[in-house]
């Protein structure tokens, strides 16, 4: 049997991360919350009514896990949350999305102009995706014309293949394809 780990499923508001999660969990990894794990280890401020979001403490989340994730799970454990990628995970899942797609989706969620703009922006320039680029265990995925269970099973397939880098292409850059 596979040795557990934990993987950071990560990606800007919008682009199916908690969606994904939710089927993992289905097929039966553990999944938990970035945001519950927060509040666990009294990371989570309190509610911003601008943006309607708890922000969480990053850095002290981090320093808190390095002490108390020396144990490996014994199963795959999925860390759904927006900044996951920094938590001490073993692996990596970025879930990307066109920006205008995206712009799209967050509209529907009733996301004010300024947060749209922001999270759009992030999604564009590959933000902190990009410090990432190359790491062992990384998986990046655009989202934006996959269905749920494509992206599911593209996940399960990586993860079979032993979280191998390049067993999908995923080099995504949406400056370089605007310009192509």
């Amino acid at each position: 049997m596979r040795e557990g780990c934990r993987v950071a499923l990560s990606g800007t508001p919008g682009t199916g991360k908690t969606t994904i999660s939710r089927l993992l969990h289905s097929e039966g990894f553990d999944v938990l919350s970035m945001e519950k794990i927060a509040e666990k280890h009294n990371c989570l401020g309190e509610l911003d009514s601008s943006d309607n979001s708890k922000p969480i403490d990053v850095e002290l989340l981090i320093s808190i896990l390095r002490n108390t994730w020396d144990i490996i799970p014994s199963d795959i454990t999925i860390i759904d949350g927006h900044l996951s990628h920094l938590l001490p995970c073993n692996h990596t899942i970025i879930l990307r999305c066109k920006p205008d797609i995206l712009e799209e989706r967050l509209v529907k969620r009733g996301y004010s102009k300024e947060k749209i703009q922001s999270n759009v922006e992030w999604e564009l320039i590959g933000s902190a995706w990009n410090d990432n680029e190359g790491k062992d265990g990384w998986l990046e995925l655009d989202t934006t014309e996959l269905t749920e269970n494509e992206v599911k099973e593209r996940i399960i397939k990586w993860i079979a293949d032993d979280f191998k880098p390049n067993a999908i292409d995923t080099d995504i850059d949406w400056i370089a394809s605007m310009e192509e």
